[in-house]
This record gives C-alpha cells, sequence and structure tokens, in this order.
C-alpha cells in the first residue's frame, strides 16, 4: 500500500499508537520492533482493544484491511510522518543541544503559544520514532510546530532533519555530552551541525546565540549569513538579579521588563535566551514573552526545586554530562544556603574522557566549601577513592543509607545521568 493510501486512512483515524498496551478504540498501531520486543506480536491484541487497523511487517500476517503489511514499520511511520509534515506545510523549528534542550523546547512553546497555536514534542520523544509520532500529532490547524532532536551517534540529526523537514533550527549549546562516540566537543560541534547543515541546502534559517563562540564558528561553516538570525544578552538588554537564599530562582531583566522565572541555575539564562529570541523573531510581544517564561514551572526533573518536610531539593536528576554538572555545581557552591550538601550520580557515556571528566568533578568539589557529599556509581566511586566522601556502587545501596541515616535541615542539590536514577532519593529526603 502506498504512502498516500495509509495516509488517507490516518486522516480519519489521526491517533498512531506503538504501544500495543495503550491502545484505544479508533486509534492505529504500529507494530515496531526492537532488540526486546517484536510488535508483530501483538496486532491481534490491539485489534481486539479497538484499533482500525495495524502497520506490520511480518509477512507471515494475513494482509487483510485491518492489517496493513508494509516492507519496514518503522520506515513507514517515519514516511507517513513526512508526507503528513508536507501535506500541513507549517513552519518547524527543531532545537537540538548538549544541555537544556527539552527545557527550551518547553519554554519557546510557551512563549510562541502566546501568539500561534504551537505542536510541540511531549516529554523527550526526539528520536527516529519520537520525532515522527511528535509530526503525526501536528493537527491542521495548528500555525506553527517545535521538534526537539536528540543524539548520540554522528548522522541521527540529519536522519531527524529528513523527517520533519525543519524550516528553522536553534543549537542550544554544545557541551561535553556523548563523547564515548563523538569522542571530543569538536565531535559534538559536528553532530549538531548536522542541523545547520540540513538548514543550509534547503534555505532555512537559524537561530544563533553569539554568546557562545562555538555555536557561532559552527554556524558560520555551513549557513550564510543572510540565513543566520544572531541574538545575544545585549540584544535584549538581559541583566541578571542577585539571588538570595530565600529566593533561589533565577530573576532577570529583559528590556527594562522584571522576570521572576522558577527555575533554578543562572546556566538557565542561555535557555531563557533561546526563547526570548525566537518570540522577538516571531513579533510576539515583550509582556507576552515575559508572562510565558514566567508561568513555566518545571516538574521533569530539569532544575527542579523540591520543599519536603525534611529539606529543600534541587533535583536536576534526568540527565547529567560533565558540562551540565560544572555548571549546576558552579551554580549550587555560588548560592546563599545553609547546610549544603551533595548527591551525584556516574555521568554516562563518555568513553576514554570518563576518568578524567569525574576527577575534575571531585576536584571542582574539593575547591568548594561543601564537604558533606554522596557519590553514586564506579565512576565517581574510583575518582573519590582518597577523599572522605561517601560513595555507593548504586541508588538502591544509596536508599539503604539513606533509610538509616536520615538527613534532615539540608540544602541538596541531586544531580546524575538518567541511568542512574537519583529521582528515586526523594522520598527518602
Amino acid at each position: 500500500m502506498k504512502i498516500s493510501e495509509i495516509y488517507e486512512i490516518f486522516k480519519k483515524y489521526p491517533n498512531i499508537i506503538t504501544d500495543s498496551r495503550k491502545v484505544v478504540s479508533n486509534s492505529i498501531f504500529a507494530a515496531l520492533k526492537g532488540d526486546t520486543f517484536d510488535g508483530n506480536q501483538f496486532v491481534d491484541s490491539a485489534l481486539d482493544k479497538g484499533a482500525v487497523c495495524a502497520i506490520a511487517d511480518d509477512k507471515s500476517l494475513t494482509g487483510t484491511e485491518k492489517i496493513i503489511i508494509v516492507d519496514d514499520t518503522l520506515a513507514t511511520l517515519q514516511n507517513l510522518a513526512t508526507y503528513h509534515r508536507e501535506m500541513l506545510g507549517i513552519p518547524i523549528l527543531a532545537i537540538t543541544g548538549s544541555n537544556g534542550k527539552t527545557t527550551t523546547k518547553e519554554l519557546v512553546y510557551r512563549v510562541l503559544s502566546k501568539k500561534y497555536r504551537v505542536a510541540v514534542t511531549e516529554g523527550n520523544l526526539n528520536n527516529h520514532i519520537g520525532v515522527p509520532l511528535t509530526l503525526l500529532k501536528i493537527k491542521t490547524n495548528d500555525d506553527f510546530a517545535i521538534v526537539e532532536m536528540g543524539t548520540n551517534h554522528f548522522g541521527e540529526i540529519a536522519t531527524l532533519c529528513r523527517i520533519a523537514k525543519p524550516n528553522f533550527g536553534l543549537i542550544n549549546n554544545i557541551g561535553k555530552a556523548h563523547l564515548e562516540f563523538f569522542g571530543n566537543i569538536d565531535g559534538v560541534a559536528k553532530a549538531k551541525g548536522e542541523l545547520f547543515e540540513f538548514l543550509a541546502k534547503n534555505n532555512g534559517k537559524i537561530f544563533v546565540n553569539k554568546d557562545i563562540d562555538i555555536i557561532t564558528q559552527t554556524a558560520e561553516t555551513y549557513v550564510a549569513t543572510k540565513n543566520i538570525i544572531p541574538y545575544s544578552k545585549q540584544n535584549y538588554g538581559i541583566k541578571i538579579v542577585p539571588s538570595d537564599s530565600e529566593n533561589p530562582y533565577l530573576k532577570f531583566i529583559f528590556n527594562q521588563i522584571t522576570v521572576s522565572t522558577k527555575l533554578v541555575g543562572i546556566y538557565n539564562i542561555e535557555n531563557i535566551l533561546s526563547a526570548i529570541a525566537t518570540g522577538k523573531y516571531f513579533n510576539v510581544s515583550d509582556t507576552d514573552i515575559a508572562a510565558a517564561i514566567e508561568s513555566y514551572n518545571p516538574d521533569n526533573n530539569r532544575s527542579q526545586k523540591i520543599e519536603t518536610q525534611r529539606n529543600i531539593l534541587y533535583m536536576d536528576a534526568y540527565n547529567a554530562n560533565p558540562t551540565s554538572m560544572q555548571a549546576s555545581l558552579q551554580n549550587f557552591i555560588n548560592q546563599k544556603a545553609a547546610n549544603k550538601m551533595l548527591i551525584l550520580g556516574d555521568m554516562y557515556e563518555l568513553g576514554a574522557s570518563s576518568e578524567t571528566e569525574h576527577l575534575n568533578i571531585v576536584q571542582m568539589i574539593i575547591e568548594s566549601n561543601i564537604n558533606d557529599v554522596i557519590f553514586v556509581g564506579g565512576g565517581f566511586a574510583k575518582a573519590a577513592q582518597n577523599t572522605l566522601f561517601q560513595c555507593f556502587k548504586d541508588v538502591d545501596d544509596c536508599i539503604k543509607y539513606l533509610c538509616v541515616n536520615k538527613i534532615s535541615n539540608r540544602t541538596i542539590l541531586i544531580k546524575g545521568s538518567h541511568g542512574v536514577h537519583l529521582e528515586k532519593t526523594e522520598k527518602y529526603l
């Protein structure tokens, strides 16, 4: 069956589901395969639950009007998403970056939603499956779409661009992420630069933070000046208002408007600046931009302040790499608060750089005035072996310690790679 024919079915039933457990009436089930699962095995179950049809690539299944047999379900899903995107013809902004891309996406979404109907990536559905699903959720009355793109291998951003065909692009920052696969920060810039390369070939426009040299250099490698939309703190009269122990949230002045955010950490100004730049370009008023930024309250373990009955937590445990870890640490070290404590988890996917990068973080802590430190994971355990800091092999061991040793009246930064699952410590603090 041709993509155009599948698209006619999708137009009648615009709800594609890839998890058979979540199938609802009048949805379309896409039977994807992975390393540990095969969606083809759940086609009958999906149809029993009310799916109008299933897209599958197991040739042993009977091809009927309810089972559409294709060569590759994933490729069909991607092609269908591209077809839908082309039929809609709306502008799409692609966002990527080493740190904070999801926060940036949420801020940009709130800003542009002040003026437009905006479709946006849900959660962090930013890979070869998530991007097509995001595109297929765009409604016919949407004015604009924001698509987050993630990567940990060369070529992935290029593939996502071919699927989504963005008109605009934004690299929020370039840091030491996924060094196991990219080698060094120049490799990270090359991988992220695939977005700029695609836009350059398709006459798209890119937002470029001129305050960050490596982004400016990457942009100038690929994109003609006329297609670069530059921005900086100076452009918008950005001034940071010093925080205090009573109000640790980031506050700043933007074009003489004081904006009080619910984000912790001065490093979030990069994310905010991206939202301001896109809002200004698409003619959102300054007052609406300010209101949109103030309305964003993170609830996803990213720069999130949590007050428990015993402690104040700064939960930033969704992900970590050397760049984001250093930024979070420096902000916490500078913060005016009593009884500071750190619970830090390993930084993953650093390859040959792992030992050095974990040692750098340990040294940074030693040079600070924070002595109450818990490390979780083998990388930090090895780096901290000659210190008096507490070390645990995994979060479960850490939780056992927290159950016996009740921690109270502390201000605690919790940060680590998502796979460490430090968010589990919250209920024990």
